[in-house]
């Protein structure tokens, strides 16, 4: 069986290459995109994608566009999103849950938290 991707989406590349070291070690495949359109463009065209770390904070079009962007493509309407933010701030699990997301997880990333949820939407 072949294991599915985590994309990684996030404008910083600092962010990119420390998600992709962690999950690497771990042996789960990543992708990544460092805009929107990109990570737009990438799930359109490649369906081996088990889940998404979707930064929030994002300069051409915010996580929440793009969460409902991706929800809006029919195969991709139920895949699982987990919503990341540096602005751990009250009511943000909420919006982010509210914007499609099926999770959420703030920065600095507890690891240990990434992987347990990251363990409920792929075959680990």
């Amino acid at each position: 069986m072949e294991h599915k991707h985590v994309l990684i989406v996030d404008d910083d590349m600092r962010n990119i290459f420390a998600l992709k070291a962690v999950l690497k070690s771990r042996a789960i495949p990543c992708l990544s995109a460092a805009t929107s359109v990109e990570a737009l463009q990438l799930l359109a065209a490649d369906h081996k994608v088990g889940v998404v770390l979707m930064d929030i904070m994002m300069p051409d079009m915010d996580g929440y566009e793009t969460i409902s962007a991706l929800r809006a493509m029919p195969w991709n309407s139920g895949l699982p999103v987990i919503a990341v933010t540096a602005k751990a701030m009250v009511g943000d699990r909420e919006k982010c849950l509210e914007a499609g997301a099926n999770n959420y997880i703030s920065k600095p990333i507890d690891v240990d938290e990434l992987l347990l949820q990251l363990q409920q939407y792929l075959s680990m």
